[in-house]
């Protein structure tokens, strides 16, 4: 497969490219996109977090899971990645991992209620 097109340009340049596809719901595309992102600017979790909801969106859950659980273990307070960490286990079947997560998405997000 050809991916010349998913790796040209700029790291800018393939962000851009990344997040048209993601909103035009080509979940695979952008992923193909950020994947090479990710490796080249791993410090940064906003290409990682888009990378995991591409594939989250694209049912590649083992994948969204090995990416959220590196955002979660650099920042464990980042509510949107812990919710969605919860999510991605529960589409798995893995309702008692999924939980924890889950109210700590809840708690950090303000949602005491559901605590």
């Amino acid at each position: 497969m050809d991916t010349t097109y998913y790796d040209h340009g700029t790291p800018a340049e393939r962000w851009e490219r990344a997040q048209m596809f993601f909103d035009a719901k080509d979940f695979t595309a952008a992923a193909r996109v950020l994947d090479g992102l990710v490796e080249e600017v791993p410090e940064q979790s906003g290409p990682r977090l888009l990378l995991a909801r591409a594939y989250y969106h694209s049912a590649q859950l083992k994948r969204a899971e090995s990416e959220l659980r590196v955002i979660v273990e650099r920042d464990p307070v980042d509510h949107y990645a812990r919710l969605l960490l919860g999510r991605t286990l529960q589409r798995q079947s893995r309702d008692d991992e999924a939980d924890s997560h889950l109210r700590i998405a809840s708690a950090l997000a303000g949602d005491f209620e559901q605590v």
